[in-house]
């Protein structure tokens, strides 16, 4: 009993900071996303402390909760994403990724490895720098009612290439931290698993949808059309962690697959209150894994100054170079897109910690990197995203 006191009172704190957060933010012209994400730093241990370590570890209610709420932000996002869309800016979506990749690997690399590490556990560091999260753009996108455009189909068709080549890197560091051999060839089978999921799930999928989405409707229940999707994105985001990939990576193909129905918009309605509900518990949470405690010295917040930098200019430069061919400003809207680290970085941060690549400071710094670089992000989105100024 006491422990259902706890948890539903820690639910009701993180709802509501939630909801301060965000509209604090949107009245100071802020997409509410880092509000929540403030809100987050602001009860979490490092501060108020009304959300303690235990309720945030990896594997508790809360921890779930906030997982099932970002798998909804992303299949919400895919149902306003259809897949003819994605294959006209399929070309500039590979090429965003794969230098939104290699790039912040290769800087995040050669600046652990100057702050002393060896060239194998600066590896692993750097794979702290390289995967974006989807799930914080993506909710600034949906914010600002800007799914449809060109830039944003390419941050989320990188997204998918970003996470596929993220997962091959951190299986090639954590072998070579293990002391063991690279498995080349159960690499390359990982990495035709992964992409031959999203081929196969992506076009098979949208393909019986165009068919015909009739047979939603026919069980009794009301609700059918929607338990039904829901099944179908908790289904694929289950085979999308089988497949080594996020499962917010399969959560995204099922809402595209469901965009292709002919209740994509009674769908779009009948989730909007999950998401009002379910999402802010992930961008809180996210916030309140920083300890900053373990940033108070001069060398711990110079650091965190240098690989926030670090990691802000190498997407930026990434999603740059690889959207340029939509000239000055898509470019930089798509590299600013690509910039939040959020959850990935504290996981990864989080594996280098219990590996003992690195200690508690290395890790607060790539924690609070990851955290900077989801708040100072969505902002800049937002005004990059306004009525395109002349002369740009």
């Amino acid at each position: 009993m006491h422990d259902s006191a706890g948890i539903l009172l820690t639910l009701f704190l993180i709802f509501v900071a939630a909801q301060i957060g965000g509209e604090i933010a949107q009245r100071l012209k802020l997409p509410a996303v880092v509000g929540e994400i403030a809100a987050g730093c602001a009860i979490g241990p490092s501060a108020l402390g009304w959300v303690s370590l235990p309720d945030i570890a990896t594997g508790t209610p809360l921890d779930v909760l906030a997982e099932i709420g970002v798998i909804l932000l992303l299949f919400s996002v895919g149902l306003e994403t259809r897949l003819d869309d994605l294959k006209k800016v399929g070309a500039s979506a590979f090429l965003v990724g794969v230098l939104g990749v290699f790039i912040p690997f290769g800087l995040g690399a050669l600046w652990a490895h100057g702050s002393g590490f060896d060239w194998i556990r600066s590896m692993f560091v750097a794979a702290a720098f390289v995967a974006t999260s989807a799930g914080i753009t993506a909710r600034v996108l949906q914010e600002l009612g800007v799914l449809q455009r060109q830039e944003a189909r390419i941050i989320l068709g990188a997204a998918v290439i970003d996470d596929i080549l993220a997962m091959l890197l951190l299986g090639v560091v954590s072998s070579l931290q293990g002391g063991g051999n690279v498995d080349v060839g159960s690499l390359v089978g990982t990495l035709l698993g992964a992409v031959g999921f999203v081929a196969v799930i992506g076009w098979g999928g949208t393909r019986v949808m165009r068919r015909g989405s009739g047979w939603l409707e026919k069980p009794s229940n009301p609700m059918s059309v929607l338990t039904i999707v829901l099944a179908l994105c908790l289904g694929l985001a289950y085979l999308s962690m089988r497949f080594h990939l996020a499962a917010i990576i399969g959560a995204f193909l099922a809402g595209m697959i469901a965009s292709e129905t002919r209740q994509r918009h009674q769908l779009e309605e009948q989730t909007a209150p999950l998401l009002a509900f379910l999402t802010p518990f992930f961008f809180v949470v996210t916030g309140a894994k920083v300890n900053l405690g373990a940033l108070a010295s001069g060398d711990a917040l110079l650091a965190l100054l240098v690989v926030t930098l670090i990691a802000i200019v190498s997407k930026l430069a990434g999603g740059f170079l690889g959207a340029l061919k939509l000239g000055k400003r898509g470019a930089t809207i798509v590299g600013f897109g690509m910039v939040p680290r959020g959850e990935v970085g504290v996981v990864i941060a989080s594996l280098g910690l219990a590996a003992g690549v690195f200690d508690e400071t290395i890790y607060a710094v790539i924690v609070a990197m990851s955290l900077l670089t989801a708040m100072v992000t969505p902002p800049i989105l937002a005004l990059l995203l306004k009525e395109k100024p002349s002369g740009f």
